[in-house]
């Protein structure tokens, strides 16, 4: 590991001499088109290996191995001109769709906003021979990168703005875990970011996997959409180290400006895992394609009306929501009754702040609900600090040991969660509760101890109450002590 590392730190000190690169989204976006190219260059030489018949869509030229693979080779002024004149030319122009030609398609989509910062051709050559000493068809090496990606991709959210953040993986493992998804169910991520549920989900099915037809099946199985380029090409590269040939299905686009009335039943998905965004304020018009009742530029507003729509009748879902959306009100009521009236909200895990630290400071919750099935009641369960700490950071992160004690506890659905018992930490609302309550999701936990107030006058007032309580006992002790000896108080 300490090689590879070394290897992309050396990377990103050379970009520092760059007067083109500048700042960590920079460096990470440069870095990413190439590693894109190699990684996708490693894996054609598999291909090559295993099917006779395997033709690159690529021209020739533009090949990794042909143009970056001497360290010798094609450098300075000439380099320059060739990345930027042919080569993303080239790649930004591939022919073919989803369908006859989905590697092309894969290509194109990845560079069809990818830009070169590097202005010497010096320095881009110095890059290129440094990443061309990690072996990415060594399984060793290649699990180690998956690692370093995983720090690439906190680095990148470090760098990022706001409604951008890096699910941690324990959150991701626990989501995944609890939703369980299939072999032959379709998984998608409609916010796909970096592709971090993707990846778990792939993880989890491959468990599932005994033969060439079930692999297969897995490999069309995964659908992801991504906004902006950088998270879609960092997303694609993540697929592809985690045994996705071709990610064709994750698309580069806004998922919430198709019309949701255009959804046929062939679009539906069995299982959704996200963290939509949220604070995200959408362009004017992508209100436009939602029903009249429900529509809202808040974008986690319309990813949970979208998401309720694509899904299968009995298919699950899975999302980071912050507490806004719980008690939030205006349109935020009326797509909550929906969203309760259609599905089975059957479990709000509510967790501490500092999960997503340090991008932000929001308090979030993770839903679970199954299309098709009313809600009944709701089940909360507010997820604990570990024992000695007091908030998570970077260097202390939520671990997936943490949800132990959930799992323990989670039961199934299909007997309605029976074996399920209100404890401190969890608790039952119903439906009819949360009527009363006009749909108002955030409920307290009745079994917590009042939350004690740390407002200073509060704090004040109190200890000046305290030190005359304790002075008025002073007083009757001595007075007691005076009458028992005799002398006058």
């Amino acid at each position: 590991m300490s090689n590879i590392s070394s290897v992309i730190k050396s990377i990103q000190d050379i970009m520092r001499q760059d007067s083109g690169v500048d700042g960590d989204a920079q460096r990470i976006s440069q870095l990413t088109w190439l590693l894109f190219l190699k990684v996708f260059d490693a894996l054609e030489e598999e291909l090559e290996l295993t099917r006779d018949d395997y033709k690159s869509p690529i021209p020739e030229a533009m090949r990794w191995r042909n143009w970056a693979l001497d360290a010798e080779g094609i450098t300075g002024d000439a380099l320059l001109d060739f990345v930027n004149n042919q080569l993303f030319a080239t790649l930004k122009s591939l022919s073919g769709d989803a369908q006859r030609n989905p590697r092309g398609y894969v290509v194109r989509g990845v560079f069809e906003d990818a830009y070169n910062y590097m202005k010497s051709g010096q320095l881009l050559r110095q890059v290129i021979n440094k990443l061309n000493a990690i072996d990415f068809n060594r399984q060793a090496e290649r699990h180690q990168f998956n690692d370093l990606y995983e720090k690439i991709l906190k680095d990148l959210q470090s760098a990022g703005n706001a409604g951008e953040f890096y699910t941690p993986r324990a959150v991701t493992q626990f989501m995944v875990d609890m939703v369980n998804p299939q072999l032959g169910e379709r998984v998608m991520d409609p916010a796909t970011g970096t592709g971090g549920f993707l990846v778990c989900a792939i993880e989890h099915l491959r468990k599932q996997v005994h033969n060439t037809a079930e692999e297969a099946t897995l490999q069309n199985s995964i659908l992801g959409v991504e906004k902006k380029q950088m998270p879609h090409m960092l997303c694609v590269t993540n697929l592809m180290l985690h045994g996705i040939e071709v990610p064709s299905l994750v698309r580069h686009d806004n998922t919430l400006s198709r019309p949701l009335r255009d959804y046929t039943p062939a679009d539906r998905v069995d299982v959704i895992l996200t963290n939509p965004p949220f604070g995200g304020i959408e362009e004017p018009g992508i209100e436009q394609g939602f029903p009249a009742d429900v529509r809202t530029k808040e974008t986690a507003d319309l990813f949970l009306v979208l998401i309720k729509h694509i899904l299968k009748t009995n298919g699950r879902a899975a999302l980071v929501l912050p507490d806004g959306t719980l008690f939030g009100e205006g349109v935020k009521t009326r797509i909550k009754e929906q969203l309760l009236a259609e599905c089975n909200l059957h479990t709000i895990v509510r967790l501490p702040n500092g999960v997503f630290a340090p991008y932000t400071g929001i308090k979030t919750n993770l839903l679970f609900f199954t299309k098709g099935k009313p809600t009944e009641h709701v089940w909360y369960y507010e997820h604990p600090y570990p024992a000695g700490v007091k908030s998570y950071n970077k260097t202390k992160p939520i671990r997936i040991e943490e949800f132990d004690a959930e799992k323990a506890w989670w039961g199934t659905e299909a007997d309605g969660f029976a074996a399920r018992v209100e404890n401190e930490r969890a608790w039952k609302v119903s439906i009819e509760q949360i009527k009363a309550a006009n749909f108002n999701l955030d409920q307290k936990n009745p079994h917590a101890a009042e939350v004690v107030s740390h407002d200073p006058e509060q704090l004040l007032a109190d200890y000046a109450r305290l030190q005359l309580e304790a002075q008025s006992l002073r007083d009757q002790l001595k007075s007691i002590l005076a009458q028992s000896l005799g002398a006058p108080a």
